[in-house]
C-alpha cells in the first residue's frame, strides 16, 4: 500500500513538473512571438516613410531613475497635418515634446524629420531645420519690447538685424499684436503673452510646429481666438503637434488623435473615433464627456 502511494505520489509530482515546463516554454514563445512582432512592426513604419512624411517617430523611450515617462512611442505626421497629443498629467506628452525638440536624448529609438535623423541634435539645430516648439510656461524677456522679443526668434534663420526684424513685424501682424509691438512683454494679458510665445516660435519660419497647451488659463473668448489663429498658421502650411486639455479645441483643430497614458501610445485615429475609444474614456475623458451634450 505505502509503495503504491509513493509511486503515485512521485508520478503526481512528475507530472506537476511537466505542466510547468510546458507553460514556462509556451510563455517564452509568447514572449519571443510578441518581441518578432513588435520588431516587423517598427520595420513596416519606416519602410512606410513616403515622401509626403513629415515626421516618423518610431519606438522612442525615456526613462528617469524609476520612472518610465514615455515607452516604445511611435508614430508619424504628413505634411500640413494637424495632430493632437492628448492625455492624462503626466502621461509623458512634454517629455515626448522635448526628445522631439531635442530638449533631451532618448533612451532608444529613432526620430526622423523630414527625411533626417534629429536624434542627438541640439534644439537650435533641430529648430533650424524647420521644427520649433512653445512652452507651455510662457517666458518672454519682461524688459523687451514685443518686436524685440519676436526679432530674436527671426534670427535663427535671418543673419541682419533688419530682416530679422521685418520678418519680427509681420509675424506680430500675424498673431494680432501689431498694436502692442512696441510695448514692453511685461505689459501683456497672459492671452496676449501666448500669442506672443506663438509669435516668437513663427518667426523661426518652421515646417513643424509644437505647440505645448498654448490655451491653458485662456477664458473661451479667447480660446475662440487661438484656435482661429492655429487654423490660420496651419492654413499657410506650417504642420501642428497639439498638446492641449481642451478636448473642444483639440476635436476642431485635429485631423488625427494620439492618445498617451502612463507614457504609452494606447489609441491613435480620427476624432470622433478616439473620443468614444473604451480606453479613452477610462484612462482620461470619463464617461461625463461622452455623454455630454453638444453645444
Amino acid at each position: 500500500m505505502r509503495l503504491r502511494e509513493e509511486a503515485q505520489n512521485m508520478r503526481l509530482r512528475e507530472e506537476a513538473q511537466n505542466m510547468r515546463l510546458r507553460e514556462e516554454a509556451q510563455n517564452k514563445r509568447l514572449r519571443e512571438e510578441a518581441t518578432t512582432r513588435r520588431d516587423l512592426h517598427r520595420s513596416s513604419e519606416l519602410r512606410m516613410r513616403s515622401p509626403g512624411s513629415l515626421l516618423e517617430v518610431v519606438g522612442i523611450s525615456k526613462r528617469f531613475g524609476g520612472l518610465q515617462a514615455v515607452r516604445d512611442l511611435s508614430f508619424g505626421m504628413a505634411r500640413g497635418e494637424v495632430l493632437g497629443l492628448i492625455g492624462p498629467n503626466g502621461a509623458g506628452k512634454t517629455t515626448a515634446f522635448n526628445l522631439l525638440s531635442g530638449f533631451l536624448a532618448p533612451d532608444s529609438g529613432q526620430i526622423h524629420f523630414d527625411g533626417r535623423s534629429i536624434v542627438g541634435l541640439k534644439p537650435h539645430a533641430i529648430c533650424r531645420l524647420g521644427l520649433c516648439r512653445t512652452f507651455q510656461i510662457v517666458r518672454p524677456f519682461p524688459h523687451l519690447s514685443v518686436l524685440d522679443n519676436v526679432r530674436v526668434g527671426a534670427l535663427a534663420r535671418r543673419a541682419r538685424m533688419a530682416d530679422a526684424r521685418g520678418k519680427a513685424r509681420a509675424v506680430i501682424d500675424q498673431v494680432g499684436l501689431g498694436a502692442k509691438a512696441l510695448e514692453p512683454a511685461s505689459g501683456l494679458t497672459l492671452a496676449e503673452r501666448k500669442r506672443l510665445e506663438l509669435a516668437r516660435a513663427l518667426a523661426t519660419e518652421p515646417t513643424l510646429l509644437l505647440l505645448d497647451e498654448v490655451m491653458a488659463g485662456l477664458n473661451p473668448t479667447e480660446i475662440e481666438g487661438i484656435v482661429a489663429l492655429i487654423r490660420r498658421i496651419n492654413a499657410a502650411g506650417v504642420s501642428i503637434l497639439l498638446i492641449e486639455h481642451n478636448m473642444r479645441a483639440v476635436m476642431t483643430l485635429s485631423h488625427r488623435i494620439a492618445v498617451l497614458n502612463f507614457g504609452e501610445k494606447i489609441v491613435e485615429g480620427e476624432p470622433a473615433a478616439v473620443a468614444n475609444h473604451p480606453r479613452v474614456v477610462e484612462a482620461y475623458l470619463g464617461e461625463e464627456y461622452v455623454h455630454a451634450p453638444a453645444h
